[in-house]
């Protein structure tokens, strides 16, 4: 067994692959785990199904992923199902700091989520650090929310071992202009509920939809009409960091 401190969490992690533990390399730490989570071989399988049946519902061929990509899967899943019971959720979006404060970019896959997030890097230079570029982990306490990359970051692999404060999260949506506007958080709960993970366990989905809840009282929401081009960038950044200042 190998720790890696993830979240503020020590996560005992026991493989079966040696992948697991190459990805985890930047997060690897000391001490007694908080929890342990470790895959056999079913857990591989049901991945397997899980992404074909994903496949046909998208209508894309079943396409075939390594054992060892699917265990990668089968250990976050494991982390995501306990991670409510540590104030924690995981959230699939594209998460990025400037100045030192964090923004998340979220959106149905294939609208451009990286892609802007990319144009914030090229607008804003040093000031700009990537969190997470796929699943970074947040966690909602009374003082506000908190970001973290994770080791669990996409195919660009575009993340840091840093947490920084949330300060506000922006829906895409493509659009021929750039426009953006402030979202309620009547409006804003049932867009993010289809970009957070939802725990199979129903205690950990109930506190899953708490957390989610208090966070539509602690940061501010927007959604974003973008045609992808530096502009959209410059728009968002203005709209949401600008006046947020």
């Amino acid at each position: 067994m190998r720790v890696y401190r993830i979240a503020e969490q020590n996560i005992g992690i026991e493989a079966l692959h040696d992948r697991v533990y190459f990805r985890c390399t930047a997060y690897e730490t000391e001490g007694a785990p908080d929890f342990v989570v470790r895959t056999v071989p079913a857990d591989i399988d049901r991945e397997r199904e899980r992404s074909a049946r994903e496949d046909r519902l998208e209508g894309r061929p079943v396409r075939a992923w390594s054992d060892e990509y699917l265990e990668e899967l089968a250990i976050y899943r494991q982390i995501a199902e306990i991670m409510p019971t540590c104030d924690t959720f995981l959230f699939h979006g594209s998460a990025v700091a400037v100045d030192g404060l964090g923004y998340l970019f979220a959106a149905k896959s294939g609208t451009g989520k990286s892609t802007h997030a990319r144009l914030w890097q090229q607008l804003l230079g040093d000031r700009f650090t990537y969190v997470n570029d796929d699943k970074p982990l947040v966690r909602v306490t009374g003082d506000g929310a908190v970001i973290y990359g994770t080791p669990y970051d996409g195919k660009h692999h575009l993340s840091n071992n840093i947490a920084v404060p949330l300060k506000a999260i922006c829906l895409l949506q493509r659009g021929t202009e750039n426009s953006i506007r402030r979202l309620s958080a009547r409006e804003a709960f049932p867009r993010l509920m289809q970009q957070v993970y939802c725990p199979e366990d129903r205690e950990a989905f109930a506190r899953t939809m708490g957390l989610l809840q208090e966070l539509t009282r602690q940061v501010r929401f927007y959604v974003l009409s973008c045609n992808m081009d530096i502009e959209a960038a410059r728009v968002a950044f203005e709209g949401m960091v600008s006046s947020n200042s």
